[in-house]
């Protein structure tokens, strides 16, 4: 059944859209497997902020529907500078929502220049001025980026409870739906150890889908991964991971039914009757990360918000912003001096402490 706020949405859009021309409406279809339509909604909302200024600034007659293709290929950057402006010292827009509407307007531009095509083969448009405006500069304080990334990381005793939810939890609350519930019985060790992984190193997506068998060291509790640039680098895992990779691979043939001339570490189920194991793709473990995440009830989670949330709880504890760059792998310290900003729940008890009677610290 169709959720009913995915109906009302779309019904918001298509509203919007019968007061737009054309071309918008072919441009927002095109885009509409990929965006969400409150996004979508948005973006129409900005053409239509677009073309009203447009026709008030007597640069076009007529009504917004009916704004030909040829006006838009005949704007100036001098024309463009100056809605820009409207929208900063009139409408009062910051620079980061001047910069998003002027993203709106590149990327419609840009379909009518390079992807959409008249029955000819033609460009709808020969000349794209918004590829000639540049954004306005934003830059963000440290503060602000970590803020930013701080809700939609694990932080706290999260790390463990995502783990055991993988582990266990989301096949006790997935049980009477059998199809969901096999599947997972079939990869539940696999997933907790593609997790488990990721939270005890920080490893990036493309390092973990590259590791082979041969590259663990049971001892030393560390695993060769080739980094950005080509570079060959040992990076040290927990403890816990290690049990988890460990049991893991324990049911790996089995299970997987895997080849002994398949070296990967994760392998992806065999589909149908002649399914043979692959190596696991970059793009299945962003799926399974993404259903576990919605699942667990923090959506925002991904595979690289796994590998902020293990730097953030790394810093917390060992506080040694060398020694974490080298995990990471970071080319510039610049780079990992983020995870300094993100929230010490320790220096918050501190602060807080401040405000105490003398006798309640003691």
């Amino acid at each position: 059944m169709v959720n009913q706020n995915k109906q009302q949405q779309f019904q918001k859009l298509q509203t919007i859209l019968n007061e737009l021309p054309w071309y918008v409406d072919e441009y927002i279809n095109h885009k509409l497997r990929k965006l969400s339509t409150a996004s979508l909604f948005n973006y129409c909302h900005d053409y239509k902020i677009f073309f009203n200024w447009m026709i008030n600034e007597q640069l076009v007659s007529g009504n917004v529907k009916d704004i030909p293709l040829e006006r838009l290929e005949q704007m100036t950057v001098l024309e463009v500078e100056s809605f820009l402006n409207y929208l900063h010292y009139q409408l009062n827009n910051k620079e980061l929502t001047v910069n998003r509407k002027l993203s709106a307007l590149k990327s419609l531009f840009n379909y009518m220049q390079n992807i959409a095509e008249t029955p000819d083969l033609k460009p709808y448009i020969n000349r794209n001025v918004m590829a000639k405006i540049e954004f306005n500069e934003v830059k963000e304080s440290m503060e602000t980026k970590a803020n930013k990334m701080e809700g939609k990381i694990l932080l706290g005793d999260e790390y463990e409870k995502f783990r055991l939810f993988v582990a266990n939890d989301f096949g006790e609350i997935n049980k009477e739906n059998k199809k969901i519930y096999n599947f997972y019985q079939l990869n539940k060790e696999r997933d907790t150890a593609i997790v488990s992984l990721i939270l005890g190193s920080g490893l990036r997506l493309s390092e973990l889908t590259g590791i082979e068998l041969d590259d663990i060291d049971y001892k030393k509790y560390c695993v060769r991964v080739i980094r950005k640039g080509n570079k060959e680098q040992f990076v040290y895992f927990s403890q816990v991971a290690m049990a988890d990779l460990k049991e893991y691979l324990s049911i790996r043939t089995a299970k997987y039914q895997v080849d002994k001339t398949n070296k990967a570490l994760f392998i992806s189920a065999p589909m149908g009757p002649k399914g043979k194991s692959r190596r696991l793709t970059a793009r299945s473990v962003e799926k399974l990360i993404e259903k576990y995440a919605t699942a667990f009830g923090k959506p925002s989670l991904s595979v690289h918000k796994l590998r902020h949330s293990f730097a953030t709880r790394y810093h917390a504890e060992i506080n040694d912003v060398p020694k974490l760059r080298r995990q990471l792998g970071h080319s510039s310290i610049q780079t990992t001096m983020i995870y300094t900003h993100i929230k010490n729940d320790d220096l918050k008890i501190a602060v807080d402490k401040m405000d105490m009677p003398k006798e309640q610290i003691e």
